[in-house]
């Protein structure tokens, strides 16, 4: 009964994780290189330097926003955290300025801008940097955000389906925490698998768990619909916003927001501010709002105060969390990880490595377990081959797509119309061809080229990067920036990974009969 039992865990274990494990390595890769969003994008905007205080960004951001966009109807204020270089700005246009443009509606880049710490506009090339990333593995791309994101939340549940199955399914999972054997075929693949889904398990069912969290909301909206009218009233409510307030024309400057900063912080325990709002700019009716940082607490769901702006006098904060707003946040928080330390954080990042590598393993660990069942091998049928070709593109393609990327990024021409989509537009050309290369060349051909090219794509990077600017790797360690070095280094690392994994394709020889049929049974057994 326990062995049928199993059986059935471990047919559970295969088909949900085989059904949306494309879709799941690149939730895993693409989120996985968002633990370091902020030092992507500045590697992605290398006109933006320094390391201002966030008071600094902040009184030469509202110095800006006076001068250049003083009558717009509000100003939106990201501040630099510990770890980034630049202020973002964006604000909605006034009354005055709202008048139709030729050719069409307004496009982003007029109402939004990056400056410097001194609150200097900098003439930084149009990219979404390391945001990218963070948002493709939960809205993916080229589709409305709704569907994606119940796209990837049936794709998580999976997930959470196959880790739970999968613990039932190994008998020796702690056992299989110290095996891992090479150039032993299917049971090398099989190791690799246990391996990296036992070594980081209590993070993979955190990290699955809390992304379906991340998103309840949408997923459950039932109560909110029950209690709420309008689902806009529970968020104003949960944050404590205040009700919107029309302009009296009456012209006042901005109160400084030094002293506006310095109280919120008293108010904080310390913690920083993340951003800064501010209603009705230069008039008497201005109200200033500064939200907590979200790497300041494990919950991402940071308190608020607000200003009069005209004055500076406090109005309000935001109300106490309730139990379970609290609980989602510290979830949320968990998830994000934007919290973390360096150290942590690249536990983190190692974590979500292993992760990425256990959803491959296990997706050509499928087609490995099964080619030796095949009675033709050379010659599998229509279904085999599509999953394997879905493995060449969805793990090899994608790999070499993101170093597509990060080349577009130092390759396209600085002043390009959509520059920021076309970066992006670059990794899924890359991407997509990969497909078109994985269905026209046979499978083990295909592997080590599709690989070796990514092993190329990421070798280029640190090259093209020395190349383009100034920041190589000797200017930058000698200014005392490590980052460069760093973003070097790992793309270094990741080509060598592929450059090893495609060595090892080819150097693969098939197991004949006898042996194909004396290792399915050791693996049925395991």
């Amino acid at each position: 009964m326990k062995d049928g039992f199993r059986q059935c865990m471990a047919w559970l274990h295969t088909w949900t994780g085989l059904l949306f494990g494309w879709l799941l390595f690149a939730v895993f890769a693409t989120g996985t290189a968002a633990y370091f969003q902020d030092e992507i994008t500045r590697w992605m905007r290398p006109e933006v330097t320094g390391r201002p205080s966030t008071l600094q960004s902040a009184e030469g951001a509202v110095r800006w926003l006076s001068k250049e966009a003083g009558d717009a109807r509000s100003w939106y204020i990201t501040l630099p955290s510990a770890r980034g270089a630049e202020t973002t700005v964006y604000w909605v246009p006034g009354e005055k300025a709202e008048g139709p443009r030729k050719g069409g509606g307004r496009r982003r880049q007029d109402t939004q801008a990056v400056l410097d710490g001194d609150g200097h506009k900098v003439a930084a090339r149009d990219t979404r940097g390391g945001f990218f990333l963070y948002r493709f593995h939960f809205d993916l791309h080229y589709m409305p955000v709704y569907w994606a994101r119940y796209l990837v939340g049936i794709a998580a549940m999976f997930m959470l389906i196959a880790i739970l199955s999968g613990m039932v399914t190994h008998k020796k999972i702690f056992v299989d925490f110290f095996l891992l054997r090479f150039g032993k075929g299917q049971r090398s693949w099989l190791d690799a698998h246990n391996v990296t889904a036992v070594t980081a398990l209590p993070f993979h069912l955190m990290i699955t768990y809390t992304g379906l969290v991340t998103l309840a909301v949408m997923y459950m909206p039932w109560g909110i619909a029950a209690n709420y009218a309008e689902p806009t009233t529970y968020y104003q409510q949960l944050r404590g916003d205040l009700p919107p307030v029309e302009r009296a024309g009456v012209a006042a400057p901005l109160a400084p927001i030094a002293p506006m900063v310095a109280e919120a912080r008293r108010r904080w325990n310390g913690a920083d501010v993340g951003v800064v709002t501010v209603a009705n700019p230069g008039d008497s009716t201005a109200a200033v709002t500064l939200i907590r940082s979200m790497g300041s607490a494990i919950g991402t769901r940071g308190p608020s105060v607000t200003f009069e702006g005209a004055t500076g006098k406090f109005v309000s904060a935001s109300p106490v969390q309730g139990i379970a707003a609290a609980t989602e946040s510290v979830m949320i928080g968990l998830h994000a990880g934007r919290f973390a330390e360096v150290g942590l954080r690249w536990f983190y990042f190692l974590s979500g490595v292993g992760g990425t590598i256990m959803v491959a393993s296990g997706l050509v660990l499928w087609t490995v377990k099964r080619r030796a069942k095949l009675p033709d091998p050379a010659r599998p049928h229509l279904g085999f081959r599509l999953v394997e070709r879905l493995n060449i593109a969805a793990i090899g393609g994608l790999m070499a797509g993101m170093a597509a990327y990060f080349l577009a990024n130092r390759l396209l021409p600085l002043q390009m119309a959509n520059r920021a989509d076309w970066e992006i537009h670059c990794m899924f050309i890359v991407w997509g061809a990969s497909l078109v290369w994985a269905i026209a060349r046979p499978a083990r051909r295909a592997w080590v080229e599709v690989l070796t090219v990514g092993a190329v794509l990421y070798a280029l990077v640190p090259v093209v990067n020395a190349v383009t600017t100034p920041h190589n790797p000797i200017t930058s360690l000698a200014a005392g920036d490590w980052l460069f070095p760093s973003f070097d280094l790992v793309m270094l690392v990741t080509a060598a990974a592929l450059a090893w994994s495609a060595r090892k394709v080819h150097r693969y020889t098939p197991k004949q009969a006898p042996e194909r049929a004396r290792e399915a049974k050791e693996l049925a057994l395991a």
